[in-house]
């Protein structure tokens, strides 16, 4: 989870592939209009995103009675990771954080994705961090995208184990 930029996708398809888990692109779950919304610079507002979450979550809740996924998906409000966690209980989330400047810049230098940097400032606003009473961790996101997911294999592996 995290703004736009932050390398979810990178990151997720390679904390999967460690893992040995099934990765899916939380934008591909997009409705086209919540793509053509995004792609014109317009902000996407919770009724927007209630069937996005909806169909995230039915991807997720699939896979619990498995050895889980990987699904990247920026999840900014608690509502919406609360909703997550609601329909696929035992949903562990990475928060990808970092400094506004490197986002943006990785944000500019991406080729082919509709998100324009214009909607950062939305998205910034919009989030609401990782709380301490949410199971997951935080991950800054310097250095190399494999630096990244080292960190958070690294702090997945340091989180307590859920008793029944």
């Amino acid at each position: 989870m995290g703004v736009a930029g932050t390398g979810k996708s990178t990151v997720g398809r390679l904390l999967a592939d460690s893992l040995a888990l099934p990765y899916a692109e939380g934008d591909a779950f997009h409705p086209a209009a919540n793509v053509a919304k995004m792609s014109a610079g317009t902000p996407l507002d919770d009724r927007d995103r209630w069937p996005w979450l909806d169909a995230i979550g039915d991807w997720m809740r699939n896979r619990a009675g498995y050895s889980g996924g990987v699904i990247s998906a920026s999840a900014l409000k608690r509502v919406y990771r609360d909703r997550l966690r609601a329909t696929a209980p035992g949903t562990v989330f990475v928060h990808l954080t970092g400094e506004r400047t490197l986002i943006e810049e990785r944000m500019a230098a991406r080729k082919g994705h509709f998100m324009p940097t214009t909607l950062l400032d939305s998205q910034f606003a919009t989030l609401e961090p990782l709380q301490a009473d949410e199971p997951g961790v935080l991950v800054d996101v310097s250095g190399t995208p494999e630096e990244i997911t080292e960190r958070a294999l690294a702090a997945l592996r340091d989180l307590p184990v859920p008793t029944a």
